[in-house]
């Protein structure tokens, strides 16, 4: 026997389209990222079982990451990364703020704690000590 053909989708729950857009690695983070705040929907806050619909603007956060998609399609199972990518589009303004933001992380030089100083710098430390 073969499966009748499901009808396309016209809603899904706002944590398992991003679970299954792979912006989160679990629906229990998607869901904690919405119940944070960290989500908003056409921009307001949202909860889980919210429901998207094609056409949706997402703001995402994500650490320091700053994301503005807009939902082309809907999906509520988890696929490969290429069909993943496929259900949402990312605003020009959203790649341009990624992208400066990563420039100026880039020139801060912000490459974790500073080091301790090792051999050689802590005797340059003492020479310029024993100049004062």
């Amino acid at each position: 026997m073969s499966q009748p053909p499901t009808p396309p989708m016209t809603d899904v729950r706002a944590d398992v389209w991003l679970w299954a857009a792979r912006f989160f690695k679990t629906r229990s983070l998607a869901k904690q990222a919405i119940v944070g705040g960290r989500i908003d929907v056409n921009g307001a806050a949202c909860k889980p079982a919210k429901t998207l619909r094609a056409g949706d603007r997402l703001k995402i956060g994500r650490g320091e990451e700053r994301l503005e998609v807009e939902v082309v399609a809907l999906s509520d199972r988890r696929g490969p990364a290429s069909v993943a990518q496929a259900l949402y589009v990312e605003t020009e303004a959203s790649r341009a703020a990624r992208e400066v933001a990563r420039e100026q992380h880039r020139l801060i030089g912000a490459g974790g704690p500073p080091k301790r100083p090792d051999k050689q710098a802590r005797r340059e430390l003492r020479r310029l000590r024993d100049l004062r």
